[in-house]
C-alpha cells in the first residue's frame, strides 16, 4: 500500500487575533475552507523564473503557514526536529532545533516532519512524528515541549503520523487515532500543560481506527467546538474541555477494513461534508454530508445525503463559494453542491503515473493542485473547469501550495519556490 498521511495538517480551530490579508495561520488557511477570495495569483510559470527559491535543510512534506512578514514551515535539520521562519524574501530569520527526529516508514512520501505548524499570531505550534509538541515564540526561542509518546505510550499507525495541531482560544487541540488508546486532548497555550483529555475509542474493522485527519472548526449552540473525523465516525466536541457533543456513525455499514481517515471534511451552512473510503481503490469512494447539531448519537437522524460513486484519498476537499471542490486521486475535479451532494460539474486534469497526494486550494477562483512528481496545475473553477497550465517544478511535492500576497508558496522535497511578485 504506497500511501501515506501527510497531506492532512493543521487547521485553526478558532481565527488567529488580528487576522489581516495575506496571512495564512494554518494548513487550510484563515477560514479553514482552503481557499481565498482575495489577490490575483500567477496561472503559469516556469520555475526558473520564481521570484526566490530557498533550500531546506532537510527532506520535510508539511505545507507552510504565513503570519506577517514571516514564513513558518517544519522540517528535519540535522537529523533533529526543526521549525524554520523565512522573511518574505525567503531569507532564513531563524532554526530551532528541538531534539531528535524519527524517520518516517515510508521513505518516498513521508518524513518526520509530516504535520504543519499553527499559529495564533503569538506563538508557533507543531508536532513531529517522535512524538514531540513543542510551543515557540515568534522569534524562535522555544516557549515549551512535550513528548507525546513518552507520557502515552506510542502512536501505532500502519504508515505516519499526518495529523496536525489545532488551536482554542486557549489550547493547543492535540487528537490521536491509532490501534490502541485513542484521544482528544487541549494543552495550554502558554506552559504546555494538559487541560483536558477525552478518549476516543470505537470498535472498527483492520486499520479504520487509524486517523490522519485535523480537528475542524465549528460553533455548537453558539459556542466553539470542534469536529473529528476517525474510525468511521464523525464526532463533535466542546471546545473548553473536548467532551463530546455528538456523534455519527454508519459511515461504513459493509465493515470495509483498509479504510483510515485520511481527508479531513470541510464545512458549508452547517453541513460537514466527509470523505469516507478511499478513491484509490475502484469503487471505494465515499463522500456524506452530515448536519451539525443535535446531541448524543445523531447517526439516524442528521445524514443529509450520501453518494457512494465518488471519494476522494488524500486530498481534503475545498470549500469556495458556497460549492465543494474535489481532487481525486488520480486528479479528477468534481464541484458538488454541499446541501444536496449533487455533481455540478467534474472534469479532470491531464493523467500520468504519479497521483496527488497534496490537498489543492483555490485562490480567486483558480484552483491549484500538485501532483506527487512535481507538476503543479492552475485550473479556473468559478463557474466551470477550464485548465490554464501545468507547471513542472522538478521534484517531488507532497506539500499543499499556499497563496501569499499575489503569488503562490511551492513546497517541494529540497525547496521552498514563490512563484508571483518579489515579496510574498
Amino acid at each position: 500500500m504506497k500511501y501515506v498521511f501527510i497531506c492532512l495538517a493543521a487547521l485553526a480551530a478558532v481565527p488567529a487575533a488580528g487576522l489581516q490579508s495575506g496571512d495564512w495561520p494554518a494548513w487550510r488557511g484563515p477560514s479553514g475552507s482552503g481557499s481565498t477570495l482575495a489577490g490575483e495569483y500567477p496561472t503559469r510559470w516556469n520555475k526558473a523564473e520564481a521570484a526566490w527559491k530557498a533550500a531546506l535543510p532537510g527532506k520535510g512534506v508539511s505545507t507552510p503557514i504565513v503570519w506577517r512578514d514571516r514564513i513558518y514551515l517544519t522540517t528535519p535539520a540535522d537529523g533533529q526536529d526543526g521549525v524554520l521562519a523565512l522573511d518574505r524574501n525567503g531569507k532564513q530569520a531563524w532554526l530551532a532545533k528541538l531534539g531528535p527526529e524519527s524517520p518516517p516508514k515510508h521513505q518516498s512520501l513521508a518524513s518526520s516532519c509530516n504535520a504543519s505548524p499553527v499559529t495564533d499570531g503569538k506563538g508557533v505550534f507543531a508536532r513531529f512524528r517522535s512524538g514531540r509538541l513543542a510551543a515557540l515564540e515568534l522569534d524562535g526561542r522555544v516557549r515549551w515541549q512535550v513528548n507525546l509518546d513518552e507520557r502515552f505510550g506510542p502512536e501505532k499507525l500502519f504508515w505516519d503520523a499526518g495529523s496536525s495541531p489545532a488551536l482554542t482560544a486557549d489550547c493547543v487541540v492535540v487528537s490521536r487515532m491509532h490501534h490502541g488508546e485513542s484521544w482528544v486532548a487541549g494543552f495550554d497555550k502558554k506552559t504546555g500543560e494538559q487541560r483536558w483529555f477525552q478518549k476516543r475509542n470505537y470498535e472498527t474493522p483492520n486499520e479504520n481506527d487509524n486517523g490522519y485527519t485535523t480537528p475542524v472548526s465549528i460553533q455548537h449552540q453558539g459556542r466553539p467546538a470542534f469536529l473529528i473525523w476517525g474510525a468511521d465516525h464523525l464526532t463533535a466536541h466542546s471546545a473548553a474541555d473536548g467532551a463530546l457533543l455528538w456523534s455519527c456513525g454508519g459511515f461504513n455499514p459493509a465493515g470495509t477494513g483498509f479504510w483510515p481517515a485520511i481527508a479531513t471534511p470541510v464545512v458549508h451552512n452547517g453541513i460537514a461534508v466527509v470523505p469516507v473510503g478511499r478513491d484509490d481503490r475502484p469503487g471505494q469512494g465515499r463522500l456524506h454530508g452530515i448536519r451539525l447539531g443535535g446531541s448524543g448519537d445523531v447517526t439516524a437522524t442528521h445524514r443529509v445525503w450520501q453518494r457512494d460513486d465518488l471519494g476522494v484519498f488524500c486530498c481534503t476537499p475545498i470549500e469556495y463559494k458556497g460549492r465543494i471542490f474535489l481532487l481525486r486521486h488520480r486528479g479528477g475535479v468534481v464541484c458538488v453542491d454541499p446541501a444536496t451532494g449533487k455533481t455540478i460539474w467534474e472534469n479532470a486534469f491531464p493523467r500520468a503515473s504519479s497521483s496527488f497526494f497534496a490537498s489543492p486550494v483555490i485562490a480567486n477562483g483558480v484552483l491549484y493542485a500538485a501532483r506527487e512528481d512535481g507538476v503543479v496545475f492552475a485550473a479556473r473553477v468559478e463557474n466551470e473547469f477550464e485548465l490554464l497550465s501545468e507547471n513542472a517544478m522538478g521534484e517531488r511535492i507532497v506539500a499543499s501550495l499556499v497563496p501569499a500576497g499575489n503569488g503562490i508558496l511551492v513546497r517541494g522535497e529540497q525547496n521552498l519556490y514563490y512563484i508571483g511578485a518579489r515579496k510574498p
